[in-house]
């Protein structure tokens, strides 16, 4: 998934309670921000018909569903999503599931992202989960995998960006939450990377949500946000 001008690369995530503070969320940010993540707190508030509105009228939606489940499941899910007209949706990237996912997506324009590792888990998260790999070597293994199912790209730290992106190559999309601005909460993230350096690791997307949407002044953090993007 080729990438445009910054603005084209920033996702605001609206991990907001109510679909009334997305609405203000979306309104404040008018004309500075273009693409905006939906997750499963603003989905199960009211969410996916505003999706289907901002897509309608040529706002990119990333709707974070992270699906798995048994192959026709996640086929006849993708291929509903298809029909709300989503930019990106994601998916773990477990081999059977991208596969279905990736056939019942085909010769549409949505981007399926494989979630690797979650950025809120670290090494001890991950061998608790019961995987034999450490959280480096996993976000690697995942990533070869998405790239021969077919995906149109990833979601890791920016922390493994630089590695995933050549193992991918130039064109996937390689999507990054975990992003924070230098001095801000780290909140639960635990791989967390400034938007300057995500750039540099060789980031196509970054997902900022709370420290833009929790803001007092969410446009002026957009902008700045932006801004050391681009001098990156």
């Amino acid at each position: 998934m080729r990438t445009g001008t910054m603005q084209d690369r920033l996702i605001v995530g609206l991990d907001v309670p109510t679909l009334k503070e997305a609405e203000k969320a979306v309104r404040e940010l008018d004309g500075v921000v273009s693409f905006y993540k939906i997750g499963y707190q603003l989905a199960f508030a009211g969410g996916l018909d505003f999706a289907r509105e901002l897509a309608s009228g040529g706002t990119k939606i990333f709707l974070d569903m992270k699906l798995l489940d048994i192959d026709n499941t996640v086929a006849k899910g993708v291929e509903a999503i298809v029909k709300m007209g989503m930019t990106m949706l994601t998916l773990h990237a477990y081999p059977k599931t991208m596969k279905a996912a990736v056939e019942a997506a085909r010769g549409s324009d949505l981007c399926l992202l494989a979630v690797t590792v979650l950025t809120s888990m670290d090494e001890q998260d991950v061998i608790d989960a019961g995987y034999e790999y450490d959280p480096h070597t996993l976000v690697l293994r995942r990533s070869e995998q998405a790239l021969h199912a077919g995906m149109g790209g990833i979601v890791c730290s920016a922390e493994e960006a630089e590695a995933v992106r050549r193992i991918v190559g130039p064109n996937m999309a390689v999507v990054t939450p975990g992003i924070r601005p230098k001095g801000s909460d780290h909140g639960d993230q635990k791989r967390v990377v400034t938007p300057r350096q995500a750039i540099r690791n060789g980031s196509s997307h970054l997902v900022v949500g709370r420290p833009i949407v929790g803001a007092a002044d969410r446009r002026a953090v957009a902008e700045a946000i932006l801004e050391e993007m681009r001098s990156a």
